[in-house]
């Protein structure tokens, strides 16, 4: 079967997004199809560009290539889900948050001007109109399905997948620091772990991923005011082989974003057998996350994250961990399920 993996992507931008189409292609390919990715470019300001990417968009015909027919287009980000196709599945990642769950907050402009009210609008409208035309709707998790029907009535089914790199995740020893994967962001909120290290003794802070970010600047010099350089490590991006060692030694995980949609460092901490530290507003991670059986649920403020780490002791540590780690062997996350769902039909 040909099939055609639809997405966006802002250009010099790589996440949990570009991830999880790689793997779906790579997926695909050991089972004997051809895949391929297909992406256009995503710009969402001034606000009336998203309107014009809607229209892009919707001129797409994906339906052959060099006159040869895509058998199945499963499409995965918005606004790229509105693309023509007679047979075409949805697995939904998020639609443009900055109009659902992060309108009228800090992380969404929309709501500052009447255009970019009414752009919100028309983007309701759209996905209301268009997101049925797919013979099936699937979610990377429970808590985009449930905005979906919350904010549209729209159903889907939720449809996990395992983290790259899942089989390698293991435990070696549970050190004394604090893991912090992921692009240093204002949305995932590491700021609140780096002020918490300041009630805390004896623990230092590992971060990873993506630091060349204007929150990551603003976040490095708070740890120089805060006095903190000897205990917090900034690594940037590392290696895959360098992440599972750091995942593999970790006292525990922090994983504090705001509204995450599904966020493979739940998953990754879980299979190296470390327990997860999060939030009540955090979304995705209270999936899997269940308080002071795996991690600790805790609210979003530097101080309920210093309780939380000033308990936080190796033998805890594992058995939390451990609890995870057997959580996701039950889920039984696996490729061959989730294929066949997306190809069904």
């Amino acid at each position: 079967m040909k099939v055609g993996i639809a997405t966006v992507q802002i250009p010099f931008m790589s996440g949990g997004a570009e991830t999880h189409a790689r793997l779906l292609k790579e997926q695909l390919l050991l089972r004997g199809h051809e895949a391929d990715i297909i992406t256009v470019p995503f710009k969402w300001y001034p606000a009336v560009t998203i309107l014009e990417h809607i229209r892009a968009v919707e001129c797409l015909d994906l339906t052959e290539v060099n006159g040869i027919c895509i058998d199945r287009l499963i499409t995965m980000k918005f606004p790229m889900y509105f693309v023509n196709h007679p047979n075409k599945v949805g697995w939904i990642l998020h639609q443009h948050r900055q109009a659902y769950e992060l309108f009228e907050t800090r992380h969404s402009d929309l709501h500052l001007t009447p255009e970019g009210v009414d752009v919100c609008h028309e983007i309701h409208r759209f996905d209301t109109q268009k997101l049925p035309e797919h013979q099936h709707l699937f979610t990377n998790s429970k808590t985009v399905a449930k905005r979906l029907w919350r904010y549209n009535r729209i159903h889907a089914d939720a449809l996990y997948h395992p983290p790259e790199d899942y089989e390698k995740l293991h435990c070696e020893s549970y050190g004394a620091y604090i893991l912090v994967p992921g692009r240093l962001d204002d949305i995932k909120r590491q700021l609140l772990i780096v002020k918490a290290l300041c009630s805390v003794e004896d623990i230092q802070l590992i971060l990873i991923g993506n630091a060349d970010t204007p929150y990551g600047t603003d976040l490095q010099q708070q740890v120089i005011l805060l006095g903190l350089q000897e205990r917090i490590i900034i690594k940037g991006v590392v290696s895959r082989e360098e992440k599972i060692t750091l995942y593999a030694n970790a006292l525990a995980v922090y994983n504090g974003a705001y509204e995450e949609d599904y966020g493979y460092v739940t998953l990754e901490a879980f299979f190296a057998s470390k327990p997860v530290i999060t939030h009540i507003d955090s979304g995705g991670p209270l999936e899997f996350v269940i308080d002071e059986e795996n991690g600790f649920i805790c609210d979003a403020s530097a101080e309920a994250v210093a309780s939380v780490l000033n308990q936080l002791t190796p033998p805890m540590a594992k058995r939390l961990g451990e609890s995870g780690r057997q959580l996701m062997l039950d889920l039984n996350l696996n490729w061959d399920f989730i294929i066949d769902s997306l190809l069904q039909g």
